[in-house]
């Protein structure tokens, strides 16, 4: 089954999402931010990406831009809760940076699940 890399700092959210995704059949590995989540895609490549855009260190956009850079097929989903702006502010330029889809937290289980099965 296709291996997914998390990357969110959120470590609730982070088990909530990857339990989720076991169950689903998908190996899942995470990480708290964007430095620690590319180490590990290094490490052991992930078939997807869904980062959270607001994490300390490397952001989620630095991390999509450097992850897109050097993996341009990579597949990468952003999601965000906002911050102190919009989240549709940060999904937007994630999307320019590289993210194949975004999703505002909180998102429909249903939806992300589809989304995954369509690009994997």
């Amino acid at each position: 089954m296709a291996h997914i890399l998390i990357i969110d700092d959120d470590k609730d959210f982070r088990i909530m999402l990857q339990e989720m995704l076991e169950r689903e059949g998908y190996t899942v590995s995470s990480a708290s931010d964007g430095n620690e989540g590319i180490n590990i895609f290094n490490d052991k490549p992930a078939d997807l990406i869904i980062t959270d855009i607001i994490t300390p260190e490397k952001e989620g956009l630095e991390a999509i831009l450097a992850l897109h850079r050097d993996y341009p097929q990579l597949k990468i989903f952003a999601v965000s809760c906002g911050g102190r702006s919009h989240p549709g502010n940060y999904l937007i330029t994630a999307k320019h940076f590289g993210a194949m889809k975004t999703f505002t937290k909180p998102f429909n289980k249903d939806e992300l699940l589809g989304a995954i099965r369509e690009v994997i």
